[in-house]
């Protein structure tokens, strides 16, 4: 007698069952879904999420990978090019994270090499690079520390550039000039960067040249604070403009240096790096002088405006800038007892031997870490210079 195979009746399977499918007469019920909000985290409370009861096993399984994948797609990470280590280290200290690591090499050629010793896959990256000198080395670095960063799946790659080379050539002021800050804002543009940090760009309107998002720190408030520090009488105080084209500058300055008046030295500049001052507008007889720039290259604009400055009476002339780009013979002219103080930033590294008595160097660590940590978190950049 053949053996028959008996098999269970079927059951009603809730996913695929005949009930599952509705007729055309029958109606849509949902019910509303069950969430819950989890712990804030930095103070910024995170999207809720459906509850695990609501959620089949498998579902719940593959929804804490995902959250994993998350937290490790949402590190940031800061590497440091040669350019300026050592401010590298301080903002990272500040954000309280070590460095990347990452190999940085030339070959006999002079053709550089670049490799991220971890990896930064889904990663926000920071590249910290500035293009000083010499600009050209920098700046080729900087472009391959973003290839290698955009080839090795970075989620965000940020150029954090504490100086931007080239901004000079923003503009043709004689006819077959290149405009050389459009050239190199597309160059970073196209090696893979999505956002540009950069502090207090020569001018303005080279942020415009960049097809992707810049954010531009100024520094004026670490100055700031220092000459705040040094109790020197309001009534004293004029702010003076080394040329036509800081005034705007050196007025948004003088303004939070408690309403300070305003001079204008009128240079004439017959070659690139060689200026010729001519005269003063406005009254420094018997004040202190602060003369404000953006950078101090080879120091001829505002030493040939300190000549000016005690010829009228000035009684003290300070200099402040934020680049301390200092090509020769800019610590001759500095260090020639024409300034009672020079202060500069660490957006450029200083050498042992360019230092002199008067010269003051500030940190803008603590400013750079906390603009990245804003952009990383979304968070208001502009806030922070109010």
């Amino acid at each position: 007698m053949a053996s028959s195979l008996l098999l269970p009746p079927p059951t009603a399977s809730p996913l695929f069952s005949r009930s599952a499918f509705p007729t055309p007469t029958a109606r849509f019920c949902f019910s509303p879904a069950r969430c819950e909000l989890t712990d804030a985290v930095n103070g910024k409370p995170r999207v809720p999420v459906l509850n695990d009861q609501t959620l089949p096993k498998y579902l719940q399984s593959r929804r804490l990978e995902n959250a994993v994948n998350k937290n490790i797609n949402n590190e940031i990470k800061i590497f440091s090019g040669t350019g300026n280590l050592m401010l590298s280290q301080e903002i990272a200290k500040y954000m309280g994270l070590n460095l990347g690591g990452i190999r940085i090499k030339r070959f006999a050629d002079g053709e550089i090499y670049v490799q991220l010793q971890e990896s930064v896959r889904g990663c926000d990256v920071y590249l910290v690079q500035p293009t000083c000198p010499p600009a050209n080395e920098n700046l080729m670095e900087l472009l391959i520390m973003i290839d290698a960063c955009r080839r090795a799946s970075a989620k965000n790659i940020t150029a954090v550039i504490p100086y931007f080379g080239y901004a000079r050539a923003d503009r043709k002021t004689q006819g077959r000039e290149s405009i050389s800050a459009k050239l190199v804002a597309n160059l970073i543009t196209e090696a893979g960067a999505d956002r540009v940090l950069a502090c207090d760009i020569h001018s303005g309107q080279s942020m415009g040249y960049f097809d992707i998002p810049v954010d531009h720190v100024y520094c004026q408030p670490v100055i700031l604070d220092y000459l705040a520090s040094k109790k020197i009488c309001s009534g004293d105080l004029v702010v003076v403009s080394p040329d036509v084209g800081g005034v705007a500058r050196a007025r948004a300055f003088a303004k939070k240096l408690s309403d300070a008046p305003l001079a204008i030295v009128d240079k004439r500049r017959s070659g690139h790096n060689v200026a010729e001052v001519m005269n003063l507008i406005g009254d420094v007889k018997g004040k202190v002088a602060v003369m404000l720039d953006d950078m101090i290259d080879t120091a001829g604009t505002i030493a040939k405006g300190a000549e000016l400055l005690h010829d009228v009476g000035a009684r003290e002339v300070y200099a402040c800038s934020t680049h301390a780009v200092f090509s020769p013979p800019a610590i001759e002219r500095l260090s020639s007892g024409l300034f009672h103080e020079v202060i500069v930033t660490n957006t450029l590294p200083v050498s042992e031997e360019n230092y002199f008595p008067q010269l003051t160097v500030l940190s803008v660590a603590n400013l750079m870490g906390e603009t990245i940590r804003r952009v990383h978190d979304d968070c208001s950049v502009s806030s922070i210079f109010q």
